[in-house]
């Protein structure tokens, strides 16, 4: 299976940019707000797959970290974001900062950046305050990967990338695609990368990465 040879990646999540409006559309935007800090408050926190990866062995036990950082920064809302596997925790092969943002009346999206020499913040998650010495604007974003999410009827949220700008190259890949499913108890994100004939050259193939929230 493909899933055994790449190990997933969770391209997500949002921050509320408000709006000046009339008072019916005032509304909506309190309502807005707050299905935005719901979303932040249920992706906060640390996540495993192991309870997957034992009903299923085409899928590995990986840890993931979503933790808050630059409070200070009002009126935004920033993630330091880890993983690796259980077995390695201390070698995350994946560290990205997430940007959670309001797109529109329904939607919000997850801007996905990368951080400059990964490995000096490696467990992060644990000292938050670590990035404070680091400024947003050192941090590269990863255009055309942002996930985009809606609240459905049952209170999750769920969304995906948009078309095919998020630029991959791993095992031939050109481009790659996320989906994701957030809910209180955990969070599911199914990553996959295409080839130009639009075949899938890496990620699960049955499905997302089932992280529980601990």
């Amino acid at each position: 299976m493909l899933v055994k040879h790449f190990f997933p990646s969770i391209s997500l999540f949002i921050v509320l940019a408000f709006a000046a409006c009339s008072p019916a559309r005032n509304s909506r935007s309190t309502s807005a707000d707050a299905d935005l800090q719901q979303l932040a408050t249920w992706m906060t926190g640390d996540f495993s797959s192991q309870a997957q990866s034992q009903r299923d062995s085409d899928y590995y036990d990986i840890r993931l970290h979503i933790h808050p950082i630059w409070p200070q920064d009002k009126g935004n809302i920033w993630f330091y974001v880890e993983q690796a596997t259980a077995a390695a925790q201390d070698k995350p092969y994946r560290q990205r900062v997430y940007k959670l943002e309001r797109f529109d009346a329904k939607t919000l999206v997850s801007k996905v950046y990368t951080l400059p020499d990964p490995t000096q913040w490696i467990g992060g998650h644990k000292d938050p305050a670590r990035f404070d010495k680091l400024q947003p604007g050192a941090l590269l974003l990863r255009e055309g990967c942002a996930v985009f999410l809606e609240k459905n009827k049952d209170d999750s949220y769920s969304g995906s990338t948009r078309g095919e700008g998020c630029e991959s190259t791993l095992r031939g890949a050109k481009y790659a695609s996320s989906s994701v499913i957030v809910t209180n108890k955990m969070l599911r994100s199914w990553d996959q990368g295409f080839n130009e004939k639009k075949e899938q050259v890496w990620g699960a193939t049955k499905g997302g990465y089932d992280f529980v929230k601990q």
